[in-house]
C-alpha cells in the first residue's frame, strides 16, 4: 500500500485524553439536569425550612427568607445558587445548622462515609473475587453450587436486614462490639461487614462469569493441553481478563456504597454524610440537599470514568470510544 494511502491511528494516550475531555463535556448537561430536577422536587414538596421552628413570627420568617434569598422568584433562586456553585464553589449556607456552610458540612461528614465505603469495598473485593474465581475453576461442583448459593443469599438479603441481624448476634448477644458509634476501630467492623458482604455477593457472581468466559477460550485449552499448572494458568493468563466485569462494576458500586450508605449510617449511628442528608431532607434544608446531591452526582460521574479507563488499560483489545 502506498504511503499516501496509509492511515495512522493517534497515540493511545491522546485518544484517552480526547475521550476524557468528551466525557467531561457530556457531564455538564447531566449535572445541570440533576440540579434542575432536584431543585424542582424539593421546592414543590410541602413545607419550608422554617416550618418546624416553634413560634416563628411572620416578621421573623420574612427576615429569614430575605436573608437566605427565599423571597426571590424560584428561577432567580436557582440561577443564584448555580452561579455560586459553579464560579465560586460555594454551595450556600445551611438553614438549620446555624453558622455552617454546605461546604463545611460535606467536609465534616463525608470522611466517615468515605471510610465506611473504602473498608466495605475492601471486604467486598477480598471476599467476592476469591469466591468467584474458585467457583469458576471448580464449576459444576459442590464448591461452585455452594458459593453461588451464598452469593444469591447475600444479594437477596438487604443491608437493612443484615445489619440488625449482625447487631443482635455480635453486639447484643455476644457483646463483642459496640452497638452504636464510630469512635473506636472496632466500631467499623459490623457496618463495614454489612455493606461489604452485600456487594461481595455481586462481585462473586461477576468474577465467576468473567472467569468462565476466559476459561472457555481456545488459548486456555491449549495451555491446559500443554500441561500448564492450574494455578499458573489462572494467575498469569486468565485472572486479568476474567476480572474485567468486576472492574467495570467497581466505579458505580463504590459510588453507590458511599451515596447509599445512609441506611447503614442510620442503623449504626455513624456521623456520615448519608445520614445527615436524610436529616436535611426531613428538615427541608434546601441548600444542603442541593449541595449533597450535586456532590454525589459529580462523584458518581468521576468514578464511572475512572472505571472505564482502568477497564481499557487492563484489556488492550478495547478502545477509547466516545
Amino acid at each position: 500500500m502506498p504511503d499516501s494511502q496509509r492511515t495512522t491511528s493517534p497515540p493511545r494516550w491522546l485518544s484517552m485524553l480526547r475521550v476524557i475531555g468528551w466525557r467531561l463535556l457530556q457531564a455538564i448537561p447531566t449535572l445541570l439536569a440533576i440540579s434542575v430536577l432536584t431543585f424542582t422536587i424539593i421546592r414543590s414538596a410541602p413545607g419550608d425550612p422554617f416550618a418546624n421552628d416553634k413560634a416563628v413570627r411572620e416578621e421573623v420568617r420574612a427576615q429569614l427568607e430575605e436573608h437566605f434569598g427565599f423571597d426571590q422568584p424560584r428561577h432567580k433562586q436557582y440561577f443564584r445558587w448555580l452561579y455560586r456553585a459553579v464560579f465560586e464553589f460555594d454551595l450556600g449556607p445551611s438553614t438549620k445548622q446555624t453558622g455552617f456552610s454546605v461546604n463545611e458540612i460535606i467536609a465534616q461528614h463525608f470522611p466517615a462515609s468515605l471510610e465506611l465505603g473504602l473498608y466495605s469495598l475492601l471486604i467486598a473485593l477480598l471476599v467476592g473475587i476469591p469466591t468467584g474465581v474458585i467457583a469458576a475453576v471448580k464449576r459444576n461442583t459442590v464448591i461452585d453450587y455452594g458459593a453461588m448459593t451464598l452469593a444469591m443469599l447475600g444479594i437477596c438479603l438487604p443491608t437493612f436486614v443484615l445489619g440488625p441481624l449482625l447487631l443482635l448476634l455480635f453486639s447484643i448477644g455476644l457483646g463483642w462490639f459496640n452497638p452504636l458509634g464510630w469512635e473506636d476501630p472496632s466500631d467499623r467492623v459490623l457496618p463495614c461487614l454489612t455493606m461489604g458482604l452485600f456487594y461481595a455477593a455481586y462481585i462473586a457472581r461477576l468474577a465467576r462469569g468473567g472467569m468462565l468466559d476466559i476459561l472457555n477460550q481456545d488459548f486456555v485449552r491449549t495451555a491446559r493441553a500443554k500441561g500448564l499448572p492450574a494455578l499458573q494458568l489462572v494467575w498469569k493468563h486468565t485472572l486479568k481478563g476474567g476480572l474485567l466485569p468486576v472492574v467495570n462494576f467497581l466505579g458505580p458500586a463504590f459510588a453507590r456504597i458511599i451515596s447509599g450508605s445512609f441506611v447503614i449510617e442510620t442503623i449504626f449511628f455513624i456521623p456520615g454524610l448519608g445520614r445527615f442528608f436524610v436529616t436535611s431532607a426531613f428538615n427541608r434544608d434546601y441548600n444542603v440537599i442541593m449541595g449533597t446531591v450535586l456532590f454525589y452526582a459529580v462523584l458518581l460521574i468521576t468514578l464511572n470514568l475512572v472505571a472505564d479507563i482502568i477497564q481499557v488499560l487492563l484489556n488492550p483489545r478495547l478502545r477509547f470510544d466516545s
